[in-house]
């Protein structure tokens, strides 16, 4: 049974709630069953003119991506984009799956991250959601079927609402929060974490540090156990079963950056993306 409960803001488009998994990834390891995971969407844009009203173009995409790639060292392909897409599709598409196929909400997450950024295609394109459902294992034509369901456009606008109202906790640390026509919003990635024996709650808001979430969750819950690093980083892809970054995989076993690559080569293979790539288990 869990202890506590992490209310995720996040968008399938946003690089900083990308570049943030290697630190969820890490308190999965760590905390196991102990954390109960709740996935909410943001929608970052609704179309593409939402990007363009703010100034933000391809090119400065481009630039922004080239940057947080070299960061924080998540595989983005930094070539720029024909056009700015809508978050909203793949957004209404993670809701669909959370309500009829809750086990398949997170894997489509991450396929559609890794689709968008090695560009592959645009994240509000049919092909997209296409893909990304195929390999996250729903079958051809039930995401469609899911996303008509009006019932998951209603929960679709719940996440939007409580995503634009951060708690008052949250306003403290303003600069991590993002504005909206009706005021201040959630960035992406940011978490509500509950313990559950009392309903205790406290807002993260925005990217944090990896010591940040480690703290709070060892102030609200210091009885729960935590598993040791893993001994090798194949341990890490053994339990994963998914190709994963560099990044998230140095985080997990905690090494730097060029150790973690230097011994996944001689376990793993490398599909190359940006600067980077993901890496799975040879043979």
């Amino acid at each position: 049974m869990a202890d506590v409960r992490i209310g995720e803001y996040t968008d399938p488009g946003c690089p900083w709630a990308y570049s943030a998994e290697p630190f969820r990834r890490r308190l999965e390891w760590l905390y196991g069953e102990d954390i109960d995971w709740q996935v909410r969407m943001v929608v970052l844009a609704d179309s593409p003119a939402d990007y363009e009203a703010r100034g933000f173009t391809p090119d400065k995409q481009a630039q922004a991506f080239r940057k947080i790639a070299r960061e924080h060292g998540m595989p983005i392909n930094t070539a720029q984009r024909p056009r700015m897409a809508a978050t909203r599709p793949a957004c209404r598409a993670v809701v669909a799956a959370r309500m009829h196929a809750p086990e398949r909400a997170r894997p489509l997450l991450r396929c559609l991250r890794v689709h968008h950024f090695a560009a592959d295609a645009l994240l509000d394109e049919p092909q997209m959601l296409e893909q990304a459902a195929g390999d996250a294992g729903i079958e051809r034509g039930d995401l469609e079927r899911w996303m008509a369901d009006p019932r998951v456009g209603e929960a679709l606008e719940e996440d939007m609402a409580a995503a634009r109202r951060p708690m008052r906790s949250a306003r403290v640390l303003d600069h991590k929060l993002a504005n909206w026509s009706g005021g201040r919003r959630y960035t992406c990635p940011s978490y509500e974490i509950t313990r559950l024996a009392d309903g205790v709650t406290i807002s993260v808001p925005g990217f944090q540090p990896f010591a940040v979430y480690d703290v709070v969750l060892a102030n609200l819950v210091p009885g729960t156990g935590r598993r040791p690093v893993p001994e090798h980083v194949a341990d890490v892809l053994e339990w994963v079963g998914d190709p994963l970054a560099t990044r998230e995989v140095a985080v997990l076993a905690d090494l730097d950056h060029a150790d973690a690559r230097e011994r996944l080569g001689e376990v793993a293979v490398e599909r190359h993306v940006g600067s980077d790539g993901y890496w799975t288990l040879a043979g």
